[in-house]
């Protein structure tokens, strides 16, 4: 079976004259995880709305697979203060379903606050709540627009480690747009480093060691490569496994 794909060649976009997008050729592959780096206004999220078609190229080709199924999780929402809004009802926002909207929770070991208003959720409460509601269409693309944003330095690395752990079990492929590089590059297939054109892209490995990449950000200790030989549980444990077992465990 063929998997989902989605492609850019030579795209370009524009605001008030000013370059936003400049020659941007790229693949995203379901299953793999790749992440968007760069500096303040480099044109990420305008990729990102690119990609889910809410901007219009100004020139080039976006081709999507037929069966993509896209799930996207904002860097933030805003929600008023006064609405009395719980966990549970804000995903029946976007899927009425009880039954499919708690499985989503439980995905992510959140059903205990089902219940709980929506402007009571901590920063990692609230971004799990997110991650739960992109992943209600059993998407085979998630799209990540800083996914840790409002969560503390120690929450970052479990929520990185869910995300990883959600990519594989739902067997979808994830672009996630993120400034915490050393930490989320270790756990990403794919590094796409943008300012406005793609100064290099490949494995975290050799992204961190390119000089356009050192130009940047400055030469930071090269991150340690994820081998996904192995499985997280949502709360970052390592349970060992093989290909057969990491097959079986994907939903049908």
């Amino acid at each position: 079976m063929t998997k989902a794909s989605i492609e850019l060649s030579c795209a370009n976009k524009s605001f008030q004259g000013r370059k936003v997008l400049e020659d941007i050729t790229m693949r995203l592959n379901q299953g793999e995880i790749t992440t968007l780096v760069g500096p303040n206004g480099a044109g990420k999220s305008t990729l990102v709305k690119v990609i889910l078609g809410l901007i219009k190229l100004d020139s080039g080709i976006l081709k999507k697979s037929s069966d993509l199924r896209v799930g996207y999780m904002p860097q933030k929402i805003m929600i008023s203060p006064v609405l009395p809004l719980t966990t549970l009802r804000f995903l029946q926002l976007g899927e009425p379903s009880v039954k499919k909207c708690i499985e989503s929770l439980k995905l992510l070991e959140i059903e205990h606050i089902a219940e709980v208003p929506v402007i009571a959720l901590s920063g990692g409460e609230m971004q799990r709540a997110l991650l739960a509601r992109a992943i209600l269409g059993n998407p085979n693309f998630l799209f990540l627009d800083e996914p840790v944003q409002g969560v503390d330095a120690n929450g970052q690395s479990n929520l990185y480690q869910t995300i990883n752990c959600i990519s594989r079990r739902l067997g979808c492929g994830v672009l996630m747009v993120s400034h915490d590089l050393h930490i989320v590059m270790s756990s990403t297939d794919h590094v796409i480093c943008l300012n406005q054109h793609i100064c290099c892209s490949g494995q975290p490995e050799k992204v961190s060691k390119d000089p356009a990449y050192i130009n940047i950000f400055g030469n930071i200790t090269a991150p340690y490569a994820h081998k996904h030989d192995h499985q997280h549980t949502l709360t970052g444990d390592i349970v060992k496994t093989n290909s057969h077992n990491l097959k079986d465990s994907s939903p049908d």
